[in-house]
């Protein structure tokens, strides 16, 4: 397959749905990310083990995952617009269940609803890129829309940070419902409807629809490399802070420092990886992330007392890896559907997504020790390790996922 170079200019609408996209996976992204910073202050002020905490974060996870399946059948049967409102006015109101939350079982309950209602967005987000960019220009796309994860760091994580450790780990949660009340209206008011897939004659039932989806063997390919990849992400997220704090002997309040370095670093990477991936070949691109990644991964979680300076480096170069193989990935997967599946695919696989983060979030507060409150992490290295193994699979499995992409775009423009 002949990749496109042709740089096509965006239309002032296709730049606000970019935009609102972006700053809506911002909001959502935050607050999934916002527990990792937290982690540390959570932790210490509600008095919990490294399992609790890894729970904790797995919460939103499976139930984002549930939330995702049991929507399946009908992504594909109403305007993507409204599913949009729907879920994230859900997503805003368990965001304030968690602002309010003043014990570990609220917290859990919050992070359930939140989870619900924010595991479909992305999927949806996902879908109307899919309906209104084609393949040859959605990993430029997606690089502006994933922006989101860097912003959250640069702007959201830094400034929760400094908001939690003077009023406490509660109103950063606060903050992020407001935002996205703004986003709310500004989706409301501009966004148009998205129903080209409704025009997609279909006579299955919601049941068969998604049953129709599960049993596609190519679907079945991009679901199980979709998982593999949460799997490797997921697992050192929860403990990033607290082995910072413990391990690494940075400073609490030096905290916001290096996750806003290590976000400046993803909003100028991730348009470039976008821009990247739509002129060579997207295998081969996340290959190459994948194996980058893994290398910092082993250098990273096996350090110890290390000056921030250094600490800032590691992050970044992490970071790259990470961030240049999300974008060729998301933009391979995007194009295994039919667009009469595409809500329903989009909705498996995000669910897919979080229910393995989640067993992944879960497993590494196991796997991770912490004996007092303030000694250094113990095993997270083995954490490091178990990353690159998942790695490796997630290349053969991409691997397959490309070939069926470029077989389809041979047959059929997508």
């Amino acid at each position: 397959m002949k990749q496109n170079t042709t740089k096509i200019p965006f239309t002032s609408y296709q730049k606000f749905v970019i935009f609102i996209l972006a700053i809506t996976q911002f909001s959502v992204i935050l607050d999934f990310m916002v527990m990792s910073p937290l982690g540390d202050l959570m932790m210490k002020a509600l008095d919990l083990k490294t399992s609790q905490f890894g729970l904790a974060v797995s919460a939103y996870a499976f139930s984002a995952g549930i939330s995702g399946l049991l929507t399946a059948g009908f992504a594909d049967k109403y305007d993507r617009k409204k599913l949009l409102l729907f879920f994230y006015t859900g997503f805003i109101l368990g965001t304030v269940f968690c602002g309010l939350a003043n014990s570990y079982s609220l917290l859990i309950a919050a992070r359930i609803i939140t989870g619900l209602f924010g595991g479909v967005i992305g999927s949806v987000s996902l879908a109307i890129i899919a309906d209104l960019f084609d393949i040859h220009h959605r990993g430029r796309v997606m690089g502006f829309v994933q922006m989101g994860f860097g912003a959250s760091q640069v702007l959201g994580v830094p400034i929760s940070l400094y908001i939690a450790s003077h009023w406490g780990w509660h109103v950063p949660f606060i903050m992020v419902a407001a935002l996205a009340s703004v986003v709310l209206v500004m989706i409301t008011t501009r966004l148009q409807p998205v129903t080209s897939h409704l025009a997609e004659k279909s006579d299955k039932n919601v049941f068969l629809h998604l049953w129709h989806t599960v049993a596609n063997r190519n679907y079945r390919i991009g679901f199980l490399a979709t998982a593999l990849l949460s799997i490797g992400g997921f697992m050192m997220m929860p403990f990033g802070s607290a082995f910072a704090v413990n391990n690494l002997h940075i400073a609490q309040d030096k905290l916001f420092i290096l996750f806003m370095m290590s976000g400046a670093s993803s909003l100028v990477i991730m348009p470039l990886i976008g821009r990247f991936s739509d002129k060579i070949d997207k295998f081969i691109l996340f290959s190459i992330a994948s194996a980058w990644m893994a290398v910092m991964v082993v250098v990273y979680t096996n350090l110890s007392v290390t000056p921030l300076w250094m600490v800032i480096i590691f992050n970044i170069l992490m970071m790259m890896g990470i961030m240049s193989r999300m974008i060729p990935s998301s933009a391979l997967t995007t194009a295994l559907p039919d667009l009469k599946d595409r809500g329903a695919f989009m909705s498996i696989n995000s669910s897919l997504q979080q229910i393995a983060g989640g067993i992944a979030a879960a497993f590494a507060g196991l796997v991770v020790v912490q004996k007092t409150k303030t000694a250094p992490l113990e095993h997270y290295n083995t954490l490091g390790y178990i990353i690159v193994c998942i790695s490796a699979l997630s290349i053969f499995m991409v691997y397959r996922v490309s070939k069926i992409v470029k077989k389809k775009l041979n047959e059929k423009e997508v």
